[in-house]
């Protein structure tokens, strides 16, 4: 008995969640743009199932978008989307040929990820005064952590005390996918969460001693809180667009490549998958250099 687009939709979810291991929220970017996308088909052409879709079908769906003003940026999310719920289809052999085959996305133009200065991230760890609550001393540590390691909020929020190995002076961490890597980290960053990780079993009451970092009721912290603990901090700084936990991710980056750092050990340090995704960091080294160079070139 053939499958209907919803029961396809859903072997695809479970395929993306349990064999590819996609983050929740990527998950479900891609279910509602299918979703969206078989709503369209419904109501345009009155058609169901996904046998009989052909690319004029698929290229309408995407002029609407744009027409109603989606980011270029969306709208090859929601391509990609597309595409890999077809190749799914074809691979469990449920459809002979993809209705992407021809199906460009949109070229999108390269932003610079965003950084704080290496001269503003020493003003805020070592002049700017953090409030002396259990608030204040969390917020001082997520940022060390984060501008210190390179790691994701939600790698953050995730992070063991088992994971912390001061003696060796590394973490594990576990990124997206499930991937595990190890990060090095100093002799005084170590001793900064083991003196946290002590201060939290004599401070607090039933605190949390699996995550290295919690709340003041003890409890794991959760995005929001991480969030507003480092834009708070941030801002006093800095006077960059952005100021979230990702930023101090560009930060640690940008200023191993601009110290010279190897871009392969930067790419390992982060957790990234390819090295396309590391090389955007070679563009503010670049442009770094031609600062340098204008200022202190006789003939720049």
């Amino acid at each position: 008995m053939p499958l209907t687009e919803q029961q396809a939709i859903q072997q695809f979810v479970n395929y993306l969640k349990f064999q590819k291991r996609y983050s929740k929220h990527t998950v479900l970017a891609y279910e509602h743009d299918l979703q969206a996308f078989f709503d369209y088909l419904a109501l345009q052409y009155g058609m169901s199932g996904f046998t009989d879709i052909k690319p004029g079908y698929v290229r309408s769906w995407l002029a609407l978008q744009k027409q109603q003003g989606m980011a270029s940026k969306t709208i090859a999310r929601k391509i990609s989307s597309l595409k890999t719920f077809f190749r799914f289809l074809m691979k469990q052999q449920l459809l002979a040929a993809s209705p992407m085959a021809t199906i460009m996305a949109p070229k999108l133009s390269k932003r610079l990820p965003q950084f704080v200065e290496k001269e503003d991230m020493s003003t805020l760890l070592g002049t700017v005064e953090f409030t002396e609550d259990w608030v204040g001393r969390t917020a001082l540590m997520m940022i060390q952590i984060l501008y210190n390691t390179g790691i994701r909020q939600a790698e953050l929020v995730s992070l063991k005390e088992a994971h912390i190995d001061g003696s060796k002076g590394t973490l594990k961490v576990l990124g997206k996918g499930n991937k595990e890597r190890i990060i090095p980290i100093s002799e005084e960053l170590a001793g900064q969460m083991k003196a946290y990780s002590e201060a939290k079993r004599k401070e607090l009451e039933e605190a949390n001693t699996e995550y290295l970092l919690v709340t003041a009721k003890g409890k794991q912290l959760y995005p929001r809180f991480v969030y507003d603990g480092v834009k708070k901090y941030l801002q006093l700084v800095t006077t960059i667009d952005k100021k979230s936990p990702h930023v101090l991710r560009h930060s640690f980056a940008t200023h191993l490549m601009n110290n010279g750092a190897d871009l392969n050990a930067v790419k390992e340090l982060l957790g990234h998958s390819s090295l396309a995704a590391t090389q955007v960091y070679t563009h503010n080294t670049i442009d770094k250099l031609k600062d340098i160079h204008k200022k202190a070139h006789p003939k720049a």
